[in-house]
């Protein structure tokens, strides 16, 4: 009699689930950004938003939660309810927080699930021009050659930026001292004055300034050379095996939410995606369009936790508050 009726209650909440996801979406749909308006991330949201909400049939909206380095806005969406009314857009700062972090208010591991990865960004490992390296290879010899004299701009401790650049330093073995500056502006005025030596910056942050010589590119730090500045080669092509990094902005939703829901909504934004507008958009910004499924998405952030854990760890970077 105790397995009948815990049959029909497993059967009645399938019922009550399927349903659900069969009237989604019946109201507006919330997108939570975790900085303020301006970012690369609100306007990838601002970008996708109206798209996606033709395709949905419902208002989809976007707002704005800074503060706390990035913690509000995944937190908001980690607590509220699992029925695909309130989405994150998040970069892989979310797979770098589990390492980082000696205690978070939520787990983003556990109350968190990934619904899909929406574009990739490139990174560059860029010189100042007064810099005597003029591709990866001298670089490495100079840095030898004048250990801790050498120093790298980043955007904050454990950035997707700073810790680019660790890897290069932990496989390189060179000793490079890291510049914390207030975002991409000012550490890209830094170089550019020649305040520091390198650093690993978004393409799209620094290719004009490639383009005119006001910077040195060194390598991409991607799988391939960007479309953007195909001259310039990968660090694996210069001669530095097993740096592959580059960045994303993704989709979260809570934890719990069916999977009917996740894919309506990742096929919403890959839809929006495809877009020919927002396909030719995206390159100059230097994004690539990805649009995962919730699996795809779900074994990346996996990986890409396990990945910044051993870059942590390797860089002996000590725990935040």
């Amino acid at each position: 009699m105790k397995l009948l009726r815990l049959f029909l209650l497993l059967l009645t909440t399938f019922a009550a689930s399927g349903l659900e996801a069969q009237s989604y979406p019946s109201k507006p749909i919330r997108i939570l950004v975790p900085f303020a308006p301006g970012g690369s991330i609100d306007v990838l949201a601002r970008l996708l938003a109206p798209r996606m909400a033709d395709d949905l049939g419902q208002p989809v909206i976007v707002e704005n939660r800074p503060g706390a380095g990035g913690r509000i806005a995944p937190e908001a969406v980690a607590k509220s309810a699992p029925d695909g009314y309130t989405i994150l857009i998040s970069s892989n700062f979310l797979a770098v927080i589990p390492a980082l972090y000696k205690k978070l208010s939520f787990d983003p591991t556990r109350e968190l699930a990934p619904l899909s990865q929406l574009i990739a960004t490139e990174l560059i490992l860029v010189a100042t021009p007064t810099l005597p390296a003029s591709n990866l290879q001298e670089l490495i010899a100079l840095a030898k050659a004048k250990p801790g004299q050498l120093n790298h701009a980043s955007t904050g401790v454990a950035s997707q930026l700073h810790l680019t650049m660790e890897v290069i330093k932990h496989l390189a073995d060179i000793d490079v001292v890291q510049i914390p500056y207030k975002g991409d502006g000012p550490a890209l005025a830094a170089l550019i004055s020649g305040e520091v030596s390198v650093a690993v910056l978004p393409i799209s942050t620094v290719s004009a300034q490639v383009r005119n010589g006001k910077l040195r590119p060194i390598a991409v730090t991607g799988a391939t050379r960007s479309a953007s500045l195909p001259e310039v080669p990968t660090i694996i092509e210069s001669g530095l095996p097993g740096v592959e990094m580059s960045g994303w902005m993704s989709f979260f939703a809570p934890a719990g939410t069916p999977r009917t829901i996740l894919s309506r909504v990742q096929q919403a934004a890959a839809k929006a995606l495809a877009a020919p507008d927002v396909r030719e958009r995206l390159p100059a910004l230097g994004q690539i369009p990805v649009g995962s499924t919730p699996a795809e998405f779900e074994a990346k952030y996996k990986a890409d936790v396990e990945t910044f854990q051993r870059i942590v760890s390797n860089a002996k970077i000590a725990p935040q508050d």
